[in-house]
């Protein structure tokens, strides 16, 4: 099914990749076809040329510039992107420059030439004698050959004809020159030969020297005569000058590399020309200087993309048939070899599938279970993300936009994919952090996919361990829960275990011998080391402690641009700041009372680290962070060995011996202050029970929080929507999403006294607006009061629906005291 044609316009709202919105431009002139949706297009920018994106139809206005050249025949952006994009952009306030800067990955810099010419009967020499510079004249020229202010000033005039054309991707290689374009020094050599008869007679000594020749010429050269002859240079000459040998011209032997160059034909660089002639470098260096070889450009050919993987085994498709639906639980394995049967039904139809995943790791696993289906429909699966390289993403990209790749797995970057005609978007993980922009648009990619879905009006599924909150409502599947072996350690009740099995011991405080490796965590390590098994700790942060005290006064080094502590980093001997950057050594003594030991508190991913190296002295240890990702290659080889990471540790696969996951601090997810902390919780209990794809590892929790009914809910074998279904009946108490309608609203200023002014000023917008009360909660300081050098404000807009949420956003269509902000997804508040 193709989209219809949309009506011609002769105004285009474009949009730049600038944190700016779409502006008005006139079409080009003479331009009479339907309006290029989606297509790149190059317009007069600040006295030069930018690209944008064709949004839409413009509105008009008085002098509007043309756009100066279109640069595709198909669309670069799909429809239900921009449509999407819009939609958002004009709730949140987020200019949809912006958006397209952040999620569209590829294009933004294409190579083209450009040509100009004066219009016809044109006369620029006002220009020419203005700037002193030549101008173009009748004939098409290079437009590179002339500044971009004298363009755009005859483009201005409308005297300039300019054409463009995308110019193909090239590549250097290569190639030994052919036999007849050689230079006669090159095809001949000159030898020496001798003759039969001459008039002039020869001494014994030159005699000698022209029977050598006789017999054994011709002879490369007259050294070469003359040392095999026995004889002195001067001897040969004189056999010369007497005529008795003469020099002559015969066909020249091809270097051997030039041979191996000629029969294969060409090669991409010099070391492999090298490599296949075994000769040195300096060698095929050597022959490309005396011109034997040259280096061409020709059209690159198609990088390599990631392979498909085989077709899943067949399954009757039995997902709902409801334009929005979910599927979760299980395993990996499980859930895409069902999700496989909907999306080969919609492939076989010839229509489009998107896919999404918030990181790498869950994109790899999607691709290994979904990329198969595409070949079996007749069509080609492929993947976009920023871990391909630019020009493997412009390939791809053009996979998608010709039609020949009909299935796309990839990141939120797939989202503005010129997909024809899409039957299905599935947002994999829908909960997860992974998808929201941590700055920029801060969009949160599964909300902007449920508005392209709706734009389009295609059915929209939900896939992963656990369910959202949000999608508890939906029809779906529930897939039965893995089998899983729990064990926790509860610091707050040491002595009552009994239910927990021979493991348990009495646990001593915090900051004893019991943590931050239990009793029964040394236990189980010990275990695993005596049988060469593997275990994962996870580890509440990176770096060594939280923070650093001093144990006389309290006092705790904090970060000069942000209001937290800084965190200690042993190995570095460094203090940082994980917000902002700002890193100092360890200070000697206290600034405040000048105690010269510090205390640390809070265990990071160092210390625990440590802790287990010292536990197993003989045992592999290893660190996975964002400090340090050490080679796991061992361990996913089978050997034995302990990883103490954070959640980074989940963008791997699972080691295949595992026998232990440990969590050393649970209440490290919990003690957040945003009401999704439980949610992301169990989503993560239900993610580490399910990692290893064929067995269940002992999962050991150590926390103070035994009873939480995240964690309760996996103990007792419930289904993966147990919890989130009591979630939602929570959230409908306290009229949080998803019966509420959130927004922040972030102020932020180098002054406390200014952001707290503009937070007050913003909150008296809103209530003017009609506002009330149970609305807007706040302003008030962020927990973190100073953060990178400014003050943050934020308020919480929470409204019953989107509309009113829009109405009332309305009233910061204005200038404030304080930068201003709105988030119309918040994750996680400002939260260290």
């Amino acid at each position: 099914m193709t989209a219809p044609a949309l009506p011609s316009s002769t105004v285009w709202a474009v949009a730049l990749p600038l944190p700016i919105p779409a502006y008005d431009f006139a079409a080009p002139h003479g331009f009479s076809e339907p309006l290029p949706l989606g297509h790149r297009v190059l317009v007069p920018w600040r006295g030069d040329l930018a690209l944008g994106v064709v949004v839409g139809a413009g509105e008009g206005g008085v002098r509007l510039r043309e756009v100066a050249g279109l640069l595709d025949e198909r669309p670069w952006v799909g429809d239900g992107f921009i449509r999407g994009a819009q939609n958002l952009s004009a709730l949140s306030r987020v200019p949809l420059g912006l958006l397209l800067s952040d999620l569209l990955g590829v294009g933004l810099s294409p190579h083209y030439s450009h040509r100009v010419r004066a219009v016809e009967d044109a006369d620029l020499s006002m220009f020419s004698a203005n700037s002193g510079q030549q101008t173009p004249n009748a004939s098409y020229t290079d437009g590179n050959v002339y500044p971009p202010a004298l363009l755009d000033a005859i483009r201005e005039q409308g005297l300039l004809d300019e054409a463009f054309c995308l110019s193909p991707r090239l590549s250097s290689v290569y190639r030994a020159r052919p036999w007849a374009q050689l230079t006669d020094e090159q095809r001949t050599r000159t030898v020496w030969r001798a003759l039969d008869f001459s008039a002039v007679p020869l001494t014994e000594r030159q005699q000698k020297a022209w029977t050598w020749l006789q017999e054994h010429g011709p002879a490369d050269s007259l050294t070469e005569w003359a040392k095999r002859g026995g004889v002195g240079s001067g001897v040969v000459m004189a056999v010369l000058q007497r005529g008795w040998a003469e020099a002559v011209q015969v066909d020249a032997a091809p270097p051997p590399a030039w041979e191996v160059l000629r029969s294969a034909g060409q090669f991409e660089t010099q070391t492999a020309w090298a490599q296949a002639a075994g000769v040195p470098a300096s060698h095929v260096a050597s022959l490309l200087a005396r011109r034997w070889a040259e280096s061409v450009e020709i059209q690159a050919p198609p990088p390599a993309l990631p392979p498909a993987s085989p077709p899943p085994r067949p399954q009757p498709d039995d997902l709902p048939e409801e334009l929005v639906w979910r599927l979760h639980g299980g395993r990996d394995a499980q859930r895409y070899a069902k999700l496989a049967a909907r999306i080969r039904r919609r492939l076989e139809l010839g229509r489009g599938v998107l896919v999404l995943a918030p990181d790498a790791a869950t994109l790899r696993r999607a691709w290994e279970g979904l990329s198969g289906v595409a070949a079996e429909a007749g069509t080609r699966a492929v993947q976009f993300s920023a871990a391909l390289s630019e020009v493997q993403r412009e390939h791809t990209w053009h996979l998608i936009q010709s039609g020949e790749a009909r299935l796309v797995i990839g990141s939120g970057l797939a989202l503005a994919a010129p997909l024809e005609d899409p039957a299905l978007v599935v947002v994999l993980e829908e909960a997860s952090d992974g998808y929201k922009w941590p700055s920029g648009s801060g969009v949160f990619v599964p909300d902007l996919a449920a508005r392209l879905a709706t734009a389009l009006q295609t059915p929209l599924a939900y896939v992963g361990a656990v369910p959202a909150v949000e999608s508890v409502p939906l029809p779906g599947v529930v897939l039965s829960a893995p089998r899983n072996r729990l064990h926790i350690v509860d610091y707050a009740n040491p002595a009552q275990q009994p239910e927990m099995g021979p493991l348990s011991a009495v646990q001593l405080r915090q900051g004893g011998a019991g943590y931050p490796i239990s009793h029964d965590l040394t236990k189980v390590l010990r275990q695993v080391a005596e049988r060469g098994r593997q275990a994962v700790l996870l580890a509440p942060r990176r770096g060594y402690s939280a923070l650093i005290r001093c144990p006389n006064c309290e006092h705790t080094p904090q970060c000069r641009n942000c209001d937290i502590p800084l965190r200690l980093h042993q190995q570095t001997r460094q203090l940082l700041c994980h917000q902002c950057g700002y890193g100092q050594g360890i200070p000697e003594r206290c600034d405040v009372c000048g105690e010269m030991m510090w205390s640390a508190k809070g265990p990071g991913t160092e210390w625990i680290a440590a802790e287990v190296r010292g536990l197993l002295p003989e045992f592999p240890v290893y660190r996975f962070d964002k400090d340090q990702q050490d080679d796991l290659s061992a361990m996913m080889d089978g050997a034995g060995g302990v990883v103490v990471g954070t959640q980074a540790l989940l963008s791997q696969d699972a080691p295949p011996n595992l026998a232990l996951i440990g969590i050393t601090l649970a209440d490290t997810w919990l003690n957040i202050s945003d009401f999704r902390a439980s949610e992301r919780y169990h989503r993560l209990l239900r993610q580490l029970a399910s990692w290893h794809p064929a067995r269940a590892p002992l999962l050991l929790v150590q926390t103070f929080q035994a009873e939480h009914p995240a964690l309760r809910s996996v103990i007792d074998g419930h289904d993966a929507l147990a919890f989130p279904q009591a979630e939602y009946e929570l959230r409908r108490a306290l009229k949080y999403p998803p019966h509420a309608t959130l927004a922040q609203v972030l102020i932020t200023a180098r002054e406390q006294s200014r952001a707290s002014a503009g937070a007050d000023e913003v909150a008296q917008a809103l209530f003017a607006a009609g506002a009330t009360p149970q609305e807007v909660l706040g302003p008030a300081a962020s927990p973190v009061t100073r953060l990178k050098g400014l003050y943050p404000y934020h308020l919480m807009l929470r409204t019953r629906d989107e509309a009113r949420l829009g109405k009332l956003l309305e009233a910061l269509n204005r200038s404030f005291k304080a930068r201003v902000r709105v988030d119309v997804t918040p994750r996680g508040g400002l939260g260290v």
